[in-house]
């Protein structure tokens, strides 16, 4: 089954608790630097008698899920909203750990007031509907009116508003569906993209296999191949053979993705490049062309290759 989104589980647990009456609190990172094992969106739910999600692990966790729940206990609805800095020597704000960075945490309790906002929630992240949410101190908890442009957003001080898009923030689209594609979709199923595998092949096994894509389509024909820009869209290019690669590239080229890349080796690549410069394909789009693709491990196997293709997008968006 294709992965759902790493929050899920979190609004999953808020939901069914809400249902049987009983409150949960929500901690989620609203903003994050450095090297805080907590990142801007990392959130978990804490009910009296259980957690889903995660808001950086550690001591640091262990005590605000404790804080949750004497929360929970007493009643108080509060909001909390605290740094944790992650450096022993920091003279307020210690987290306990020793990271480095720094996050802030938002302590939200959640009540039946909520419920409707929170399965709603819930259902757009199992359907990838898309859409938004937000919180405040001075709207509580709610769907946005619309999807924001960044998809965290947070605004500090006394007016605060913490928000975010729901669903994948980012997207990988895999042109080819053949056993590397079946094993890079594997991989990046537990990375948090969202996967679409597209190609032109009748009755392919491997595509047919596919189940940790949440998106495959059959094309008539890689001439009509139309991927979307995006700085959040990585596209990876690894069809039948050399002409079919080509034929996708033309359609591709010159568009604004955060990744593009063709497997194949480095003479296979260099030819690539020589015979659409040829046909005025422009230098510099040419140049964002990334290949050959992966992590120089001497990978052989379907397998090894998508982890060396995986550790290549990885290093490309946190870089971003």
């Amino acid at each position: 089954m294709p992965a759902t989104p790493r929050d899920l589980p979190a609004w999953t647990l808020a939901a069914a608790a809400l249902r049987t009456g009983q409150s949960a609190a929500l901690l989620c990172v609203v903003r994050s630097e450095s090297s805080s094992p907590g990142r801007q969106g990392f959130k978990m739910t804490v009910t009296a008698g259980a957690v889903a999600g995660s808001i950086g692990g550690g001591i640091m966790e262990h005590k605000w899920v404790e804080l949750a729940r004497e929360r929970l206990r007493t009643g108080d609805a509060t909001p909390l909203l605290r740094p944790q800095i992650h450096r022993r020597e920091a003279p307020a704000d210690r987290s306990g750990m020793m990271c480095a960075g720094e996050q802030e945490v938002l302590l939200w309790l959640l009540n039946a007031g909520d419920l409707a906002t929170v399965a709603a929630i819930e259902a757009a992240l199992h359907s990838l509907g898309g859409g938004a949410w937000e919180v405040s101190a001075a709207d509580g908890l709610r769907l946005a009116a619309e999807r924001p442009a960044a998809f965290y957003s947070y605004q500090p001080g006394p007016a605060w508003r913490y928000g975010e898009q729901l669903g994948f923030r980012d997207q990988l689209t895999i042109v080819g569906g053949g056993h590397v594609s079946l094993a890079l979709s594997q991989l990046a199923s537990s990375l948090e993209f969202e996967i679409t595998v597209l190609d032109d092949r009748a009755d392919l096994p491997t595509l047919a296999a596919n189940h940790f894509a949440h998106h495959r389509e059959q094309l008539s024909s890689y001439e009509t191949l139309a991927v979307p820009p995006g700085p959040r869209r990585y596209v990876v290019v690894m069809t039948v053979g050399y002409r079919t690669d080509a034929v996708v590239l033309r359609q591709l080229l010159g568009n604004d993705y955060a990744y593009l890349g063709v497997l194949g080796s480095a003479t296979k690549v260099a030819e690539l490049r020589r015979v659409l410069l040829a046909e005025g394909y422009v230098a510099e789009a040419l140049g964002r062309l990334r290949g050959p693709i992966g992590v120089p491990i001497n990978s052989r196997t379907p397998e090894e290759i998508a982890v060396s293709i995986a550790a290549e997008l990885i290093a490309v968006r946190n870089q971003r």
